[in-house]
């Protein structure tokens, strides 16, 4: 099944395409985000994590900009970027996310050097798991987000000694109408 077949199959739109980017390029934006410098969030009622916001990879962007119009069909333009870098012991809270009324298109890229057990994105429908993002390098998740639409990033166990999650979220939206 296509990606483009497994988006139109479901009321709730969800779909990973494996080995979306290179264990080198993955190297090379780690490198880049780590270099520009993360900042640590931790208030710890929403989520503990490593945190570069509007990180400068605007290809990168574009290109996976790209990757979503065509497996959702949708015509969409860059709304906004973080890389998040989990070692163990963080996460981020369900309650930490935003809800969105406009049904954006969001984009996860998982740049971790290995893969970590454990370590998932969740998708929640009205507090229901209904996507799980697995720890898979290279891997990028599409989901359309709507109201009803929560995500949180699960808790990198203190056992993973030496792990690393490093994860690119991108928003996009539909194109604006030009009248």
């Amino acid at each position: 099944m296509t990606a483009r077949a497994a988006w139109t199959a479901t009321p709730l739109p969800a779909v990973i395409v494996p080995s979306a980017v290179s264990p080198a390029l993955a190297r090379d934006v780690r490198e880049r985000l780590a270099r520009a410098g993360y900042t640590r969030f931790g208030l710890l009622d929403r989520g503990s994590y490593d945190v570069v916001e509007h990180p400068d990879e605007p290809e990168l962007l574009e290109v996976l900009a790209g990757v979503a119009a065509e497996v959702t069909g949708r015509p969409l333009v860059p709304a906004g970027a973080r890389a998040l870098r989990l070692l163990p012991g963080d996460y981020l809270l369900v309650r930490h996310d935003r809800v969105h009324d406009d049904r954006p298109i969001e984009l996860v890229l998982d740049l971790s050097p290995a893969t970590v057990p454990g370590a998932e994105v969740h998708y929640r429908h009205r507090g229901q798991v209904f996507f799980t993002a697995p720890s898979s390098p290279g891997a990028l998740a599409i989901v359309e987000r709507g109201p009803t639409v929560m995500c949180n990033h699960t808790y990198v166990s203190k056992r993973s000694e030496g792990a690393s999650v490093v994860r690119l979220t991108m928003l996009l939206r539909d194109t604006p109408a030009r009248g």
